[in-house]
């Protein structure tokens, strides 16, 4: 037996306090027309059943409350009125919501559960698809973060347009999730793929949340994207001098600064903040004294990883998973936010493995997002360089290393980065921030691996240590260069 959906007003308790509903908004003279603007037989008389059945006049149910301690604006659907479905009026509710949380800078969660767009209304309701896709769009350019939970089910329109046009997407366990409903996929298709675990594990959503923890997670988003700063008054996005050096992680669950015990230089007030610098002596005896020692360090299994950095970083941070595009890369990338000494940065770390294209396109996306919500980056560069395999070249690698130097380069956020283990070639590279990037004693960085050189200049084995020393990748030589930056010793 299927279990009862929970109704919008009981999703909305799950979630959140003191919930405030807006009044419905102009436009009940759409209802004028008996049974709707196609005449359809019978349809009036649904709605009332609808209304009698739920207690509600429409398909959604708009309104504020506080998701633990963060104000937002909640759209939640309510499946039991016509399946949720998206009618002229539902496009009225929705714009009025959206507009409201532009007009009052509040981030906007929507509670998505809808079998799609309504058939009685015919193309007047498929055409609020583009309605709702134009207020998201405003949304976005305002600089407002939107995070929507799917419910069970979440199809057709209302998942292209307020479930997986959103910057993060969370989805319930048992949620049905995909563009086909149920009754319209091919007979044989494999129900298994339109689930919210499939969705995640395709790339299309960020994580699947208990019931249980859903107020919690969803708070915590909440938090890490609108770091307690209206968006509206911070600065104007402008790159800022860093004033300190990223280096080696400190205990997991300090609050010291990774390396020193030192607080971070703090900019100006009212200055668009970076992620907090973390200064690190270097004296002569802790970077390598060739080349191949340093190739060596950086490949040493012992050395500590991104996830060893990221928990000493961060007091707590959240992931964000898939590139949009059918991919993830949870082995190479690391995405996410995290919060640093009481405000969000956002992370983007190369786990020491080949980086694969949706890696690639998982961090563009991440960078765009905290780009336009005015958050800071910290990036970690670790990899032997992009995955080069007959798949990888098949999903596009050259156009996602493309898309991300690009999105570095044009991002207004700061972004810091640290070398900390592997530089390999343009791989690395297009996650370093031209001027704003930093290296650990444990790190070397090279247009091609050693070996690799050797081989391109046809050099025997032997000579491959001796080709790392000419290849100049040490953190110090890096620094004579002109390539990255690192502090002199104390």
């Amino acid at each position: 037996m299927t279990a009862r959906r929970a109704s919008a007003r009981e999703v909305v308790a799950l979630v959140a306090d003191d919930f405030a509903r807006f009044p419905d908004p102009p436009g009940g003279e759409r209802a004028s027309a008996p049974d709707g603007p196609l005449g359809w037989p019978g349809y009036d008389a649904s709605r009332e059943r609808a209304a009698r059945r739920t207690g509600e006049s429409e398909s959604v149910v708009c309104g504020t409350a506080s998701v633990r301690g963060t104000r937002a604006v909640l759209i939640a659907f309510e499946f039991g009125f016509l399946g949720g479905s998206l009618g002229e009026r539902t496009g009225d509710r929705l714009e009025a919501a959206y507009t409201y949380a532009r007009e009052h800078r509040l981030p906007v969660v929507p509670l998505v559960a809808t079998g799609g767009s309504r058939m009685q209304e015919g193309m007047l309701a498929l055409t609020q698809l583009q309605r709702v896709a134009r207020q998201s769009a405003l949304t976005r350019e305002a600089g407002l973060p939107q995070i929507a939970v799917l419910r069970d089910p979440t199809t057709g329109g209302g998942w292209a347009t307020l479930g997986a046009g959103a910057d993060v997407v969370l989805a319930l366990p048992d949620a049905q999730v995909g563009f086909a409903g149920s009754r319209v996929r091919p007979p044989d298709a494999d129900p298994a793929a339109y689930t919210a675990r499939a969705q995640v594990a395709a790339g299309a959503a960020d994580a699947v949340v208990p019931p249980a923890e859903l107020r919690e997670v969803l708070g915590r988003w909440l938090r890490l994207l609108t770091d307690g700063t209206p968006r509206a008054h911070r600065p104007a996005q402008t790159r800022a001098e860093n004033h300190g050096t990223p280096g080696r992680p400190a205990a997991a669950g300090t609050d010291a600064v990774p390396g020193t015990g030192n607080p971070p230089t703090e900019p100006p007030p009212g200055s668009l903040r970076e992620p907090a610098p973390v200064p690190v002596a270097l004296g002569v005896a802790d970077l390598p004294r060739t080349g191949w020692e340093a190739v060596r360090r950086a490949r040493a299994v012992e050395r500590p990883r991104a996830r060893a950095y990221l928990d000493a970083y961060f007091t707590h941070r959240l992931a964000i998973s898939g590139d949009r595009c059918g991919g993830v890369d949870p082995d190479g990338m690391l995405c996410g936010f995290g919060l640093h000494r009481g405000r969000t940065v956002a992370y983007a770390a190369q786990t020491g493995a080949a980086t694969r294209p949706a890696g690639y396109r998982t961090a563009a996306r991440l960078i765009r997002l905290a780009d336009r919500l005015g958050i800071p980056v910290l990036t970690l560069v670790d990899t032997p360089g992009a995955a080069n395999d007959a798949e990888a070249e098949r999903q596009g690698a050259g156009a996602a290393i493309a898309e991300l130097f690009g999105v570095v380069a044009t991002a207004r956020t700061p972004i810091t980065t640290l070398v900390i283990g592997e530089g390999g070639s343009g791989g690395a590279l297009a996650l370093a921030a031209p001027g704003r990037t930093w290296a650990t004693p444990d790190s070397y960085f090279s247009v091609i691996a050693p070996e690799s050189a050797a081989a391109i200049l046809k050099r025997p084995p032997g000579e491959v240590e001796a080709t790392a020393d000419q290849l100049r990748i040490r953190p110090q030589d890096l620094v004579e260069l002109g390539v990255i930056r690192i502090t002199e010793a104390r």
